[in-house]
């Protein structure tokens, strides 16, 4: 039996409900964990997955959900909650003595990296870590689904600077490609896999998706984010990553560059942001 979290997808890359189908396609038992018993939560159930409804930060929903598990799958919005939800989901695997969760981070979680989501991630990583659950943080770029959101509205208007700002990229479904292999390999795992699809600039990238591309002010990217996301934790992480990219610019970046752990775990090349919009 294998636990995902994030079963019923989101706007945000949908990882678990990816990483749902790819296990229930090759025959796995998967039990799926989703907040709201709803439309999205039948339809797991019609594929085959076991459905279990519960809080990720809550020790009494997660617990039972763990029984019987050996391996699993963490993922967590972006949103508050983070690390209320990793160590309930820690406390809860170690003691089911769970032998490996394959958990997403970001590209560059670290102590001093400069978002606050970023340095929760690896607050996040030490908790797996230390709970010796076999843990393997998957550190991802910026998902293609992030850009799309962002385009929705006709113009891809970010606060990047130039067209030629680099920005490292990853469809949401390589990343669950990614997962599910490390969750089915059954040799041993290094406890860091880096996750990167395609490198681009943001001018690219808005040519990719079809449309063009705006740089907008920091300020007034914020202001129309808040009301856009209507979270503003998701909007200080986005917030502090456009900054980031943008004083990088046109660049070099150690982590800029693409992976080869999605040709090695999801047996396919990366997929391209033109590929995703398609």
């Amino acid at each position: 039996m294998i636990l995902v979290t994030g079963a019923a997808g989101g706007p945000q890359g949908s990882t678990g409900r990816h990483v749902t189908n790819l296990l229930l396609e090759r025959g796995e038992a998967v039990r799926a964990f989703v907040h709201s018993d709803d439309h999205r939560a039948e339809e797991l159930r019609k594929l085959g997955a076991e459905v279990v409804v519960g809080d990720l930060r809550e020790i009494a929903s997660v617990r039972p959900a763990m029984r019987g598990v050996r391996r699993a799958f963490f993922t967590y919005p972006v949103t508050a909650g983070l690390l209320d939800a990793t160590g309930v989901f820690a406390a809860a695997a170690k003691e089911e003595g769970v032998e490996r969760v394959v958990e997403v981070s970001q590209l560059d979680a670290s102590p001093e990296a400069g978002t606050p989501r970023m340095r929760r991630h690896w607050v996040a990583e030490q908790v797996f870590d230390w709970a010796g659950v076999g843990a393997v943080h998957l550190r991802a770029g910026v998902f293609f689904e992030n850009l799309a959101v962002a385009a929705s509205g006709g113009t891809l208007a970010l606060p990047l600077g130039p067209p030629d700002t680099w920005v490292p990229l990853v469809a949401g479904e390589d990343v669950a490609r990614v997962a599910a292999g490390v969750l089915l390999d059954p040799g041993p795992a290094e406890p860091v896999c880096l996750v990167n699809g395609q490198m681009a600039t943001i001018g690219e990238a808005a040519d990719a998706l079809g449309v063009p591309y705006v740089d907008l002010p920091p300020e007034e990217w914020e202001a129309r984010a808040l009301g856009f996301y209507g979270d503003p934790y998701a909007v200080e992480h986005l917030t502090h990553l456009w900054a980031i990219f943008r004083f990088i610019g046109s660049g070099d970046h150690p982590l800029f560059r693409v992976t080869e752990s999605i040709q090695r775990y999801g047996g396919r090349p990366p997929m391209t942001l033109r590929e995703f919009a398609g």
